[in-house]
């Protein structure tokens, strides 16, 4: 069987079977199992090189036979080899027909008159492989003619959104459990109300005891003014909730409680609160904050004395 089934054609058949056997009996929903379970393919590639090495060891089988043979059964076996095509090669017969290709003994009968520099031209059909890849690409053409302009099924620009709808859902998949990726470099203030409620959330929950409901100040300073000990602006902010405030009498450092995203929201938050007048606010602590610089100011200490002085 293999003498009349040339290995181009026994390959692709085998692979074709393999294929289809994989997709038939996985599950894989509405994706290929080729490309939704990485084993698949590396099966696929475990059984190509099987078959490339069943051919070898094969070839090499024959070729050990042909020289055990002595002299006159290697000549008997040429001459069988050399022998036209007989009633019995139907395969062979059948694919020069189908590809119109000539065997290179009456390559004379189909020379054409065009010479170049002593070249001449073959009026010889293509290779039989290359024929079936046409006829191949003609079918192809027709059953996707068929499929997405006669009977309508999806578009291009409908696969399109439905492969981009699907890789959103596995991102936000993903994020519900990938690491959280903020840091100071990245961090930008939130303005969203949704996640502005979050991070109020988060501040009612961890920091009303220090700073109270509205930001005016407890033990913590006033979050409401214009004055901040460590450097105003949501970066600054940011690195205050992450690393905490000042050595020994600050505030803790609240990146062993929190996500990074989380302290961002929080801050987002407590930058929301820049202008609003609580009812009992401390008075202000630090520095009066401008985006391009610390803007320093009399220290609140000294004023609230002078004040105290005064009266």
């Amino acid at each position: 069987m293999r003498k009349y089934i040339p290995v181009y054609v026994r390959f692709p058949f085998f692979y074709a079977m393999v294929f289809a056997l994989t997709e038939y009996f996985i599950d894989s929903g509405d994706r290929p199992a080729f490309l939704k379970f990485p084993i698949v393919p590396i099966i696929h590639v475990i059984l190509i090189f099987v078959f490339i090495a069943v051919e070898v060891i094969t070839k090499a089988v024959d070729s050990i036979s042909y020289h055990l043979l002595t002299d006159e059964d290697k000549i008997k076996f040429d001459i069988e080899e050399a022998k036209p095509f007989t009633q019995t090669e139907f395969y062979k017969k059948w694919m020069f027909k189908f590809s119109a290709l000539q065997p290179i003994e009456n390559e004379k009968d189909i020379e054409l008159e065009h010479d170049y520099d002593g070249i001449k031209e073959l009026d010889n059909g293509l290779p039989p492989w290359f024929t079936g890849l046409f006829y191949a690409t003609i079918v192809f053409a027709l059953v996707y003619l068929v499929r997405f302009h006669v009977i309508g099924d999806y578009t291009q620009d409908q696969e399109y959104v439905i492969e981009n709808t699907l890789a959103e859902k596995k991102v936000e998949e993903y994020n519900k459990t990938a690491p959280d990726l903020m840091n100071i470099d990245k961090v930008t203030l939130l303005t969203e109300p949704a996640a502005v409620a979050e991070g109020k959330a988060i501040f009612t929950t961890n920091c009303v005891l220090c700073h109270k409901a509205d930001g005016g100040g407890a033990i913590g300073p006033n979050l409401t003014d214009a004055n901040w000990i460590n450097g105003g602006g949501i970066k600054n902010l940011f690195k205050t909730i992450s690393e905490g405030g000042r050595p020994g009498k600050g505030m803790v450092a609240w990146k062993e409680s929190l996500k990074p995203t989380e302290i961002q929201k929080v801050a987002s938050y407590v930058m929301s609160l820049q202008g609003t007048k609580p009812a009992a606010g401390k008075a202000p602590e630090g520095d009066v904050w401008k985006e391009d610089g610390a803007e320093k100011s009399t220290t609140p200490e000294i004023a609230v004395t002078d004040t105290i002085a005064k009266k």
